[in-house]
């Protein structure tokens, strides 16, 4: 169920894998995404086994409507009748409330000042990395008086993976130079994994990077490398009092 887990202090971060769900087919098996085409029901079953596995209520482990951009929302309470809103960063203070970004490639970022109680969860894609979204998570969690932050980056497609036009490598490089890359076969590259930490240390930000390539292993989904396929998800959580 985890690639990763961790706790510092009141606050446990996981990152999932692909083991220990429901689904099947190309969504096997613990697919957390409801966007991508998988059975509805399945997909509440492996995010009810995520809630209980970091110790939630299934209502209090919050996913968003992704869409790739930089808003970043603060939360108390979980989601209405109207269910999660378009946004791809969401904060907290509130114990007991676990927040997730949901990826097949792109680079989940898991926030937390474990003192002051403020955690984050951040999907970071091209365009989030290129529209700076971990800066407006931190400065978000810096308004709710975090002042020692802390980042876990988790698994995300490497550069050496992620080939994609000179013009669009050197949009990513005018942001974040860290994030040029060259492919496998020598082509340009993106890796937006290293501009999202290059950004989180200009911000001074800790930073603890899981190693692992979505696309290469197996474990993990990835759109680049299957298509059609599922989600896995970082997960933050500030334990009750």
């Amino acid at each position: 169920m985890f690639f990763a887990r961790g706790r510092s202090g009141p606050v446990q971060w996981a990152f999932t894998d692909r083991e220990g769900g429901v689904s099947t087919g190309d969504f096997g098996s613990l697919n957390l995404g409801g966007h991508v085409g998988d059975d509805t029901t399945a997909v509440e079953t492996n995010r009810t086994r995520v809630a209980e596995a970091v110790g939630v209520d299934r209502p209090r482990l919050l996913f968003l409507q992704q869409c790739h951009g930089n808003d970043v929302l603060v939360v108390d309470e979980p989601w209405g009748p109207s269910g999660p809103p378009p946004a791809d960063g969401v904060v907290t203070t509130t114990p007991g409330l676990a927040v997730a970004a949901l990826v097949a490639d792109c680079t989940p970022v898991l926030l937390a000042d474990p003192t002051a109680g403020v955690v984050a969860a951040v999907h970071a894609g091209r365009p989030g990395m290129t529209s700076r979204i971990v800066d407006v998570a931190v400065e978000r969690m810096r308004d709710l008086g975090a002042t020692e932050i802390g980042a876990v980056v988790g698994p995300s497609v490497c550069g050496r993976c992620y080939e994609v036009p000179p013009d669009m490598r050197a949009e990513a490089a005018a942001v974040a130079p860290e994030s040029a890359a060259v492919s496998w076969t020598g082509t340009p590259a993106i890796d937006v994994a290293s501009g999202v930490v290059a950004q989180l240390h200009a911000k001074g930000v800790a930073v603890q990077w899981i190693p692992g390539c979505a696309r290469e292993n197996e474990s993990l989904y990835s759109y680049r490398r299957d298509g059609r396929t599922g989600r896995f998800a970082g997960v933050v959580v500030l334990d009750r009092a």
